[in-house]
């Protein structure tokens, strides 16, 4: 699969038009004129003509400026296209929430409208945690006890796109890749009632896709230090976390501190850090249990 110059200039101008349009509307909406938004803005007149007729490629400080000049969220403006009402209400609302309020309003709409099966999900046992932390390992070896498939999610996403992981994200790229992920975790939940899963390390970070594994499955999060996974990577022979990366340490722990949040949303943790297969496998059994 190739790209050619004039297939990105041609996708390049539809964005730029695309956002010229969705300026012009919410400019509308705001009952003001080019002059006004330019002046409110601090931009020109004959830039802001630009913008909105799709030959002018704003920058992020133009992005903020407009957002702020038109009192809209900055994710708003460059949507590109309408959310419906109740939607932009409940974001409203949703802005306007406490950590603690937000959580509780998550749940809720998760026990609400996720198909949370309390008792489907408890047979359905999920692994999360970064590469290293012993998903594949302790989930066959838990599925084995279980008597129940064990399932590895990225090699369905290979199984399905018929290439191996790497060529997926050369060929898809990553909204690609995460698309295939979603639908391979929609088709096994609904084909498959009991398994243990391991789950790529970065699926905590697609919002919808996580969620869904929430709702669906127990989740269990192998939690490890970053020089832990890096040094069982490294035993396994893998030597990609080091190749032509002399901060790749410094990198692998600002993975995990970002992660930590949304792995710690998991419904248990069995801490791995130091301990023997034996006995990671024995915590593992019994978080489940």
């Amino acid at each position: 699969m190739s790209v050619t110059g004039t297939d990105v200039q041609g996708t390049d101008d539809s964005i730029l038009a695309a956002f010229g349009e969705r300026l012009r509307v919410l400019r509308a909406r705001r009952g003001m004129s080019r002059r006004l938004l330019a002046s409110a803005a601090g931009l020109s007149e004959r830039y802001l003509a630009q913008l909105e007729g799709g030959t002018g490629n704003p920058s992020f400080l133009v992005l903020h400026a407009l957002a702020s000049a038109l009192d809209v969220p900055l994710d708003a403006l460059i949507a590109l296209h309408d959310e419906p009402d109740d939607f932009q209400r409940i974001t409203a609302l949703a802005r306007t929430l406490g950590p603690a309020q937000l959580a509780e309003a998550r749940t809720a709409l998760v026990e609400r409208f996720g198909a949370a099966d309390p008792i489907a999900r408890r047979g359905r046992v999920a692994l999360v945690g970064l590469r290293g932390a012993g998903k594949t390992a302790l989930g066959s070896a838990l599925a084995g006890e279980l008597g129940v498939p064990f399932i590895e999610l990225d090699r369905e996403i290979e199984r399905e796109a018929g290439m191996p992981m790497a060529a997926i994200v050369e060929f898809v790229g990553q909204s690609g890749y995460r698309r295939l992920e979603r639908d391979s975790l929609e088709r096994i939940v609904g084909d498959t009632p009991r398994f243990v899963m391991a789950t790529g390390g970065s699926i905590v970070s697609e919002p919808a896709t996580y969620e869904r594994l929430l709702a669906s499955c127990y989740t269990v999060w192998l939690r490890a230090s970053a020089r832990e996974h890096m040094e069982r990577v490294i035993a396994q022979g893998d030597l990609r976390p080091m190749s032509g990366n002399a901060a790749s340490m410094d990198d692998l722990k600002r993975i995990l501190a970002g992660r930590e949040p949304l792995y710690r949303r998991a419904d248990a943790i069995v801490d791995t850090e130091g301990q023997a297969f034996a006995a990671s496998l024995t915590q593992l059994r019994a978080v489940v249990a």
